[in-house]
């Protein structure tokens, strides 16, 4: 800081005499100083308590209390007792009177009448102190708002570099999930295309692979519509086309958008709307798509057999529709990011269903675009969860079906060396793993879960098991390991069929047991190659 920017120096003038005053003023004045005048010690006191002194200059004879008093008072005082002070008199300056002011703290003792030159240059010598200690203080506090600014700039950066760090890893989270869900569809596709190029496959079959193939072809548009969808709100490309719409009817369409989900995993759909139309003006598709994604969530991460109840209410000029599950429950943690791009509620290799963790960025981009706001609740894991979508008002204004049957295991159409149990989640895909094993020519026997894989097995006696990874309840990495231990298959070979393809799945697919890791989907000239090595000895039976 440079002196024009500093404070000015404040010296302290103390005489009983005005004209005395005046004076002095006249010989000190300078740029950069501010005089303090007194005409008595309580005046010069009061001065002292409101200012900071850079020197005291003071009259020793003066009315009431003279300049000695005054000294002392301030040497008794912890803000004034630093101060430098020179004493001023016309009077005696022998040698007991200046004892008397160098030991009240005097610094100097001059004589009136005074001597220009001689005065300024004492008090240049204090200015020029006083100035230096301003400019250290300046430094001293510019050092300390740099450091806090550098401390504020490191704690910025650092909590940028995690945020990055966590887009990153978020980000390759969501290509690995990205390829395993995409996997999921096109195993089934690729075992249905090898199946119908075969001559092998009966007509019934094949009618099978194509009603199976469009099926996945479906999903496989879903997972891309998806990501499109939050790509165009992103880039502000999507436009709602807004009509007057009765809630009720849009809740309907949404309900059978779901009912296949609900039903599938047996769930009860309790609803409970207003007897009143409720009217909204609204995309009536998007809203569907809101209201569709949030009930097939509810069904996904339930477990069989549990009640998901949809109702809504009006409040002022808005209305709430709450849609509340008794699944998996949330963490805090997962509320407060449950939102956010590529978040998942369950990201253990044993959640049952998959996702791209975009459902519920769409929807909270949906609601807002209708002006609404969209929020997640739960007590806790395995206590449920409630979603609460609220949406302005227009202006003016389930039957339980029987679940799908279960693939049961075709009957082998010959006599075989090789008995294959398939452990798989997904149904069509293990159908489909089934018809290539039987084309081949082995039996098969098929098991969605690890407690009926591990039933399956004690009577079954298989040969080769090909298993998931991504099981309910167990991962396949856990059951593989499990099962090893049973002397009744040391001699199994255990094959993991998986969408996760990296390194670090693979090796820990050794760890766990696994003789062979095959990434979905598999080909069937893949997969006869290697049970025909197995049957033949070439690989360890």
């Amino acid at each position: 800081m440079t002196p024009s920017n500093l404070p000015p120096v404040p010296f302290l003038l103390v005489d009983d005499l005005e004209e005395n005053l005046l004076s002095l003023e006249a010989v000190l004045r300078r740029d950069g100083l501010q005089v303090l005048k007194a005409t008595s010690a309580v005046q010069a006191l009061e001065l002292l308590l409101k200012n900071e002194v850079a020197l005291a200059l003071l009259d020793v004879q003066m009315p009431e209390m003279d300049g000695f008093e005054l000294a002392e008072i301030m040497r008794g005082n912890e803000r004034t007792r630093r101060i430098p002070i020179i004493f001023l008199t016309a009077g005696s300056t022998d040698r007991t009177r200046r004892f008397r002011g160098y030991e009240t703290g005097a610094v100097d003792f001059l004589q009136k009448p005074l001597e220009p030159d001689i005065l300024r240059s004492k008090c240049d010598v204090f200015f020029e102190l006083y100035r230096q200690r301003q400019q250290i203080a300046a430094q001293r506090d510019n050092l300390a708002a740099s450091a806090e600014e550098n401390s504020r700039l490191l704690k910025e950066s650092q909590s940028y570099a995690a945020a990055l760090k966590d887009a990153d890893r978020r980000k390759d989270e969501f290509l690995a999930t990205l390829a395993h869900e995409l996997r999921n569809p096109l195993a089934p596709i690729s075992n249905s295309v090898s199946i119908l190029a075969s001559e092998k496959s009966p007509p019934q079959v094949r009618e099978q692979a194509l009603g199976m193939m469009e099926r996945q072809v479906k999903q496989m548009v879903r997972l891309v519509d998806d990501l499109m969808d939050v790509a165009r709100i992103t880039r502000g490309k999507i436009v709602l086309k807004q009509e007057r719409v009765e809630l009720a009817d849009v809740l309907r369409t949404a309900t059978e958008i779901s009912q296949p989900m609900i039903t599938q995993f047996e769930h009860r759909l309790t609803i409970n709307l207003p007897k009143a139309p409720i009217w909204l003006d609204a995309d009536v598709t998007r809203l569907s798509q809101i209201f569709s994604n949030l009930m097939n969530n509810a069904a996904k991460y339930s477990e069989p057999g549990k009640e998901i109840r949809l109702s809504a209410e009006t409040d002022g000029g808005f209305v709430t529709v709450r849609i509340k599950d008794q699944g998996l429950g949330m963490t805090r943690e997962t509320m407060a990011r449950i939102f956010d791009m590529f978040a998942q509620a369950d990201e253990s290799l044993e959640r049952a269903h998959g996702g791209l963790g975009v459902g519920l960025t769409l929807v909270k981009a949906l609601v807002e675009m209708h002006g609404g706001t969209i929020s997640a609740t739960s007590e806790g894991v395995g206590l449920g969860s409630e979603f609460t979508v609220r949406l302005p008002l227009a202006e003016g204004t389930a039957t339980k079906e029987e679940p799908a049957a279960t693939p049961q295991a075709a009957e082998a159409p010959k006599a075989s060396a090789l008995r294959i149990m398939i452990v798989e989640d997904n149904e069509a895909l293990a159908q489909t793993t089934g018809w290539m094993v039987e084309m081949i020519g082995y039996e098969y026997k098929i098991a969605n879960n690890g407690p009926d894989a591990i039933a399956l097995a004690r009577e079954y006696r298989p040969d080769v098991v090909m298993m998931d990874i991504g099981l309910p309840g167990m991962n396949g990495y856990d059951l593989c390991a499990l099962m090893k231990k049973e002397s009744y298959l040391k001699d199994t070979i255990f094959i993991a069929q998986t969408g996760w393809g990296q390194e670090e799945h693979r090796q820990r697919a050794r760890e766990a047991g696994f003789d062979h890791h095959l990434v979905k989907p598999v080909y069937l000239e893949l997969l006869q190659d290697l049970l025909g090595k197995i049957e033949a000895g070439m690989v360890k039976a």
